[in-house]
Order: C-alpha cells, then structure tokens, then sequence
C-alpha cells in the first residue's frame, strides 16, 4: 500500500455527529453511536457509518449548517454491520451502499467487496483493517493531510495511542495490526465513537 499518496486539499470531511461509548462497572456497554463523518470530494458526497436513530437530529442538523442534503449523497460507506453504524440508512434512500463481505449482520442495499483496499474515488480508499470483525475497514482519505475514518478499528483514542485493540474483537492480533496500519499512514484519526485526533 502506498501510504505516500498525492494529497487532495480539495478535499474536506465534516463530522455530522460525534459518536459516544459507555459502559458500566463491569464493562458492558450500555450506550453505542457512532461517529458519522460527510466526505465532499470531486462532486461525490460519501457518509461513512450514519450512526444511530438517537444521532438522527444532530445529524439532520448538521445538514442544514453544512448546506448540503442527504437526498444528494451518493454513497454510504459502513465501517462494519454493527447496529450502532448502520443506522439512518433510510437518510439516503438514493445513495449506494457499500461494506466489505464477511458481516455478521446483513445490510439491505449493501454492496460487498472483497479484498485489501477499494478506491472510491481520486484520494479516498476503503482499506480492510479487521481484528474488530472481520468485514472492519476504514477510510483513508488524502486531503490537506492524511485522515483515517477508522470506525471500531480504533473506537476510542486510547486504542491506538496506548496501542490497545477494541474490548470487543474476534482477532485481537489482527486487530492490532490494523491500528497500526492506522498509525502508519494517518496524521488524524475519526475514531468509531469519539472526536477526531492528531497522531503526530
């Protein structure tokens, strides 16, 4: 993989929702939604993981102050087929929907892909990072800088700046080795439930 690729600084990401884990005592999670991030690149509009039906609002809201609507996006990029990603498709009746093969969950509309990586288009590439699932990927977009939409591969900062794999894994070796694919070739990190970060 080349992880020098040509940047795109027309290319802009905006955050439609910041996603929220939380867990009790013992570790169960009793609250998961997801971050959801718009991608505008070269006339394409790309939602990756459109969340939950408690983000619904604040994603609709976030629309409207962008001043773009989600009847025009023409593609939905799922991280995984986790319920906590997948909501809202309804949002984007219109838009392709594309995730990689391997998920426990089927997704109606999704189109599958195997292998290691899928252009999307010039400066976004949906690349596999399992260890989470097996269908994880995430999407490396080169715009002004080098960004990783990184869905559960790295649910939360710590994962990957303690070098921590996800609490839920069915692989945690490759799990790993996802993050640090991850850590190789982004300069900023959309983690599956929180704010984005610098990792350098």
């Amino acid at each position: 993989m080349n992880y020098e690729s040509i940047l795109h600084p027309m290319i802009s990401l905006d955050i439609l929702c910041v996603g929220r884990l939380e867990r009790d005592e013992d570790g169960t999670i009793l609250e998961a939604d997801s971050t959801s991030v718009l991608i505008r690149a070269e006339g394409r509009l790309i939602v990756v993981d459109p969340s939950t039906e408690y983000m619904r609002a604040a994603i609709k809201t976030s629309f409207k102050q962008i001043g773009v609507f989600p009847k025009d996006v023409d593609t939905v990029v799922l991280t995984h087929s986790h319920d906590d990603h997948t909501g809202n498709l309804d949002l984007f009746k219109k838009a392709k929907v594309i995730m990689h093969s391997g998920g426990e969950n089927e997704v109606p509309r999704a189109e599958l892909f195997d292998g290691d990586e899928m252009q999307l288009c010039p400066g976004v590439r949906l690349v596999h990072t399992p260890g989470h699932c097996p269908d994880e990927i995430s999407v490396f977009v080169d715009a002004d800088r080098h960004y990783a939409i990184a869905g559960d591969t790295v649910p939360l900062e710590d994962n990957l700046k303690k070098n921590i794999p996800p609490r839920i894994n069915t692989d945690r070796e490759q799990a790993l080795e996802s993050i640090k694919k991850i850590r190789e070739y982004a300069d900023v990190v959309v983690p599956g439930h929180g704010f984005p970060f610098m990792t350098r």
